[in-house]
């Protein structure tokens, strides 16, 4: 028994590391650069120069969006936080809030083996699933 566990453990692991090799080196440059950061976005209005917030993204210290902030002149309108597999680095689940931060639906998804997203299940704040979109990709000759 110790012998399985041990085993499973192993090929966990290794499927871990496995996961961030599976990035491109794009893919990890990007991350690299974004490690702790947050971005702000400001709107000017061109005749009376008056300046606001319009977003504010922020990652984390794996370089993966966590959180983004969409602000309208009055403020918050809409924000949207981010949940990502540990092993394969993709995202399982957004979870968007409107302007009072109150959650209006909930995203999870599926991916397949080759890193393309398979499904994604939308739900209503209370849990119940409303809708499943299904990703289907075809490439023409």
């Amino acid at each position: 028994m110790k012998r399985i566990l041990f085993i499973i453990s192993a090929m966990l692991f290794c499927l871990s590391i496995g996961a961030q090799s599976m990035l491109s080196p794009e893919t990890l440059a990007k991350r690299e650069k974004r490690k702790n950061l947050t971005v702000k976005e400001w709107n000017t209005d061109s005749s009376s120069k008056t300046r606001w917030l319009d977003h504010v993204t922020t990652y984390d210290n794996q370089g993966r969006k966590v959180e983004e902030i969409e602000y309208a002149t009055y403020g918050q309108r809409e924000r949207v936080t981010y949940e990502y597999d540990d092993v394969t680095g993709k995202v399982i689940r957004e979870v968007v809030y409107n302007d009072h931060n109150k959650p209006t639906r909930i995203r999870k998804y599926e991916w397949n083996a080759d890193g393309t997203k398979a499904k994604q299940y939308n739900y209503l704040p209370n849990g119940k699933l409303y809708s499943v979109k299904v990703f289907e990709y075809v490439f023409n000759d």
